[in-house]
């Protein structure tokens, strides 16, 4: 061997050495901070449990120790989620509100800790203070929405009814005000800095919620058919991927694998097509939540709209030799496969987005709440994401005019201002050749 080749090759294993050395820094690096934020109050991702769990499982290898572990509180949470399901809707909005308040703490805590904010003693007050603002005006918009008929029958509630969003604008410029008036000219740019992360914070969380929340009021199939599909993609993904999983997926994400992406797609279709087909036929999953005078209450009763009935579609002509010209199907369940799609291709980059995000800072988790899962933002990044689609979904290629929402509104307007909505309608209805003018006469001297 020539010493140009003895060169060559000491060089180059000097280089792979320097670079091994440099990994090990950055793990190092990392493990550093990891303890940083520990210490700092942002407790990491862990396999500990209760004393009996864990003598339990002393035995077994870290990698099935996790498995076990996420499987037992993975059962935990999906049991707790349908005995809150079975409570109804507003207990599920409930529910999407502390979800929503724990994931907030585990960003807002993020930033409190990377940023060194300790010497900003303003800076929790201001984001929590912005999260209850932008609360109050998500959540009484979609209570105006939906319910504006009871709250107008409350004279307590009528002015925050009537000016709900110059209350909410007042609420945010409050807050706007207090955060310029707490500037110190050393911290401008952390504190700009930290606003921004707030705002950010609330773009992803508060408006993502309350989407989920609009589609709750659309149906309780609306929320529960998209989120047990991320829910069963997530942990066919994982049980694919444990194991049969070889090539991976993305570098954002080293433990996601083809194969557990495959496999969970395929698994999440054929999951969504038959758990819509049996909800599809309860009301108390496709009846939106309204309130009835009648009732003196909230009722999920109703006749179920087009998309829940039975309907007959003409196969292809192709399929005609198989004897079958027909089939009779809920087209909810042609709307789930959509759902499903999305739920298995697209809705795991909102898992993508949140690693992205963690490595960006250098953290493994967003907290230590579940174990073997990690943080509450560590389970639902992908939901908040789905809920958007859904609601898009739906005023895009489901929701028309919807006649309960015009009654409602119709309903809050004064006794006169009804009456002149009542004769240009029967004036209408006439012209159309709808209604009779025979039998309108009686009407119209009721009207009168």
């Amino acid at each position: 061997m020539s010493s140009q080749d003895k060169l060559r090759r000491r060089s180059k294993a000097s280089d792979e050495k320097s670079k091994s050395d440099a990994e090990t820094d950055k793990e190092d690096d990392a493990d550093a901070l990891n303890e940083q934020l520990s210490a700092e109050g942002l407790p990491q991702a862990s396999d500990n449990t209760t004393d009996a769990i864990d003598s339990a499982l002393k035995d077994f290898s870290p990698r099935w120790r996790n498995y076990i572990i996420r499987g037992i509180f993975t059962f935990v949470m999906i049991s707790v989620f349908a005995f809150i399901i079975s409570l109804g809707p507003l207990a599920i909005v409930v529910l999407i509100q502390l979800i929503q308040i724990k994931c907030y703490h585990e960003i807002i805590n993020i930033g409190y800790i990377v940023y060194k904010s300790h010497e900003l003693p303003w800076f929790r007050t201001l984001s929590w203070y912005f999260l209850l603002a932008s609360n109050y005006y998500f959540y009484g918009e979609s209570a105006i929405s939906s319910f504006s008929v009871l709250l107008h029958k409350a004279e307590l509630l009528e002015p925050l009814v009537t000016y709900h969003r110059f209350i909410s604008f007042t609420l945010y410029t409050g807050g706007l005000v207090a955060f310029v008036l707490s500037l110190i000219k050393k911290h401008y740019l952390k504190q700009f800095t930290l606003f921004a992360w707030t705002h950010i914070t609330l773009l992803i969380l508060v408006t993502q919620s309350h989407f989920m929340i609009q589609n709750i009021f659309e149906g309780l199939i609306w929320f529960l058919v998209p989120v047990s599909l991320i829910i069963c993609n997530d942990i066919m993904a994982y049980v694919f991927g444990f194991f049969f999983g070889k090539t991976p997926l993305i570098k954002l994400s080293p433990k996601k694998t083809w194969e557990g992406f495959i496999g969970g797609g395929f698994s999440t279709i054929l999951f969504g097509w038959i758990l819509s087909a049996v909800l599809v036929k309860h009301k108390f999953f496709v009846c939106p939540i309204t309130y009835s005078d009648e009732a003196g209450g909230f009722t999920l009763d109703c006749e179920p709209g087009p998309i829940f009935r039975l309907t007959e579609y003409t196969l292809p002509k192709v399929l005609h030799i198989l004897g079958m010209k027909t089939v009779r199907l809920y087209p909810f369940v042609l709307h789930s496969l959509s759902l499903s799609i999305f739920a298995s291709s697209i809705g795991p980059f909102g898992g993508f987005f949140a690693s992205g995000f963690k490595r960006a800072f250098k953290i493994k988790d967003f907290g230590d709440t579940i174990p073997g899962h990690g943080g509450f933002m560590d389970r639902f990044d992908c939901q908040f994401f789905a809920a958007t689609f859904v609601n898009v979904y739906i005023s895009s290629f489901v929701r028309g005019v919807s006649p309960q929402k015009l009654l409602a509104q119709l309903f809050s307007l004064k006794p006169q201002e009804q009456l002149e909505v009542f004769a240009v309608l029967r004036d209408r209805l006439v012209q159309l050749g709808l209604l009779q003018q025979a039998a309108a006469q009686p009407l119209a001297g009721a009207g009168g």
